[in-house]
């Protein structure tokens, strides 16, 4: 079914239809008509207040003059909608979102702070990063794998796995290093205890005391791979004591997210917020990759 022109949607019912017919078949595209002509609209109504602040009335106008003028204020505002990087790109962008079919922007990884464990010490999240959709899309798919067999051996789920990833290491861009700069596979920021017995990875961060920052420099857990990295997480997470309020209302998000900050994993006090963000975040864009 076609679309009747877009400055004809305020009036005609009938391409109300036709839009509402192909949000179901074509969500995206109806959000791109949809802001077409809200922006043809405005344009309209933009030129129509143009010309009644800068054209006097003369003597030859009349009802006829004034419905010519108003056909051509249409048709150029027709022509104008939808042009590349104008106001219905900015509209129909806002439209998906709203829509559920673009997920919201990828929520900042700030540094929270580290949990002053005895045996094993979580590291702070990683500074600030703001990246692209398809980075974070790529982030999730890349660690998808490893987080559900990790899953099938704790019962911890997947995406709060991931989640938790990408705000530790602000979406893979601040992983901890070795000093030659090969990777430490170490994507949950834990730190190497007492009790650890495997290879370690020295690297300079965040500690607060007293409330304020000091950089320090702290032994981590290195790993051989990613998939060590998440099991070695979820093994930790389901057999501590310290955790096991988290493990048994894992299957909500918002519980898991809060249950680790009662528990001490990080001092920030808006560490459940974030972490629950992320993993909206993170579930909106293995939707849009399904």
């Amino acid at each position: 079914m076609a679309l009747a022109p877009s400055n004809t949607l305020s009036a005609d019912v009938r391409s109300l239809d036709a839009l509402r017919f192909k949000a179901g078949a074509d969500p995206k595209g109806a959000a791109r008509e949809a802001a077409k002509a809200f922006e043809s609209l405005f344009m309209q109504e933009l030129m129509k207040s143009m010309r009644a602040s800068t054209m006097a009335t003369g003597m030859f106008d009349n009802e006829g003059s004034k419905l010519g003028v108003d056909m051509l204020d249409n048709q150029l505002a027709t022509r104008m909608a939808g042009l590349p990087g104008g106001l219905s790109d900015i509209i129909a962008k806002q439209l998906e979102r709203q829509m559920g079919l673009t997920p919201g922007p990828i929520p900042r990884a700030e540094k929270a702070n580290p949990t002053p464990a005895p045996l094993q010490s979580v590291a702070q999240p990683a500074p600030e990063v703001r990246l692209p959709q398809t980075a974070a899309a790529t982030f999730v798919q890349h660690h998808t794998q490893a987080a559900k067999a990790a899953q099938q051996k704790t019962g911890i789920p997947a995406e709060f796995m991931i989640s938790q990833a990408a705000l530790e290491t602000g979406w893979g861009r601040k992983e901890i290093r070795h000093a030659d700069g090969s990777p430490a596979f170490n994507l949950f920021g834990i730190k190497a205890g007492g009790n650890w017995k495997g290879p370690t990875a020295e690297v300079w961060t965040t500690e607060y005391v007293d409330g304020k920052p000091q950089r320090v420099k702290a032994q981590f857990r290195a790993y051989g791979s990613y998939e060590e990295s998440f099991a070695d997480y979820a093994r930790l997470i389901k057999d501590s004591p310290r955790y096991a309020q988290v493990v048994a209302r894992g299957q909500d998000a918002t519980a898991f997210a809060q249950g680790l900050q009662r528990a001490g994993y990080a001092t920030d006090p808006a560490y459940a917020d974030k972490l629950s963000r992320v993993i909206n975040t993170t579930l909106r864009l293995q939707r849009a990759v399904a």
